[in-house]
C-alpha cells in the first residue's frame, strides 16, 4: 500500500481516522485543517487506502507542511486494525520525500509528552528529541 495525496472528497474519512486515533483536540478544527492543507501549496495530506484500491477505505494518513524553514508532520494516523504492518513507517517515508521535494532541510513534529508509544515509534525511525521548548497561546478561547 503506497501513500498518495488525499482528495477533497476524502475529508470525512480522514477526519474520522484522526478522531479514532485520538489526534483531534477541541481547539483545532480538523475539517478546517484538512481543507487548508489541500488548498495550500506548502502542505498536503497523504493517505493509504485499504488494499491500495482507488476507492478503498482510508486506513492511514499524515498531514505534511513546509513553512519555508522547516518541514512539519501532523496527524500521523494508522487505524487500530491496520497497525504493526509498516504503514506508519511508509507514511513517514512519504512525508519526508514530499518535504525533500519542497526543499525542506529539516523535519519536525510535536508529540504529547505522555504518548510513549508515539515517542518510541519516532525514536525507532531515528527522530531525536530536540533541545527546545514549545510555547503557545490560544488566539481565541476555544479550550
Amino acid at each position: 500500500m503506497t501513500p498518495e495525496p488525499a482528495r477533497a472528497a476524502d475529508g470525512a474519512q480522514v477526519i474520522a481516522l484522526w478522531q479514532a486515533c485520538g489526534l483531534t483536540r477541541p481547539w483545532n478544527d480538523p475539517a478546517a485543517d484538512f481543507a487548508l492543507a489541500l488548498r495550500s501549496p506548502g502542505s498536503t495530506v497523504l493517505v493509504v487506502r485499504d488494499g491500495g484500491a482507488d476507492d478503498g477505505a482510508i486506513v492511514a494518513s499524515v498531514m505534511v507542511g513546509f513553512d519555508g524553514h522547516r518541514g512539519w508532520v501532523y496527524y500521523l494516523a494508522v487505524g487500530p486494525d491496520s497497525r504493526r504492518g509498516g504503514l506508519g513507517r511508509a507514511l513517514m517515508a512519504a512525508a519526508e520525500e514530499w518535504l525533500r521535494g519542497q526543499g525542506a532541510p529539516k523535519i519536525q513534529l510535536m508529540v504529547r509528552d505522555d504518548n510513549a508509544a508515539a515517542l518510541d515509534f519516532y525514536a525507532a525511525l531515528g527522530l531525536e528529541r530536540q533541545n527546545v521548548v514549545t510555547l503557545g497561546r490560544f488566539l481565541k478561547d476555544e479550550r
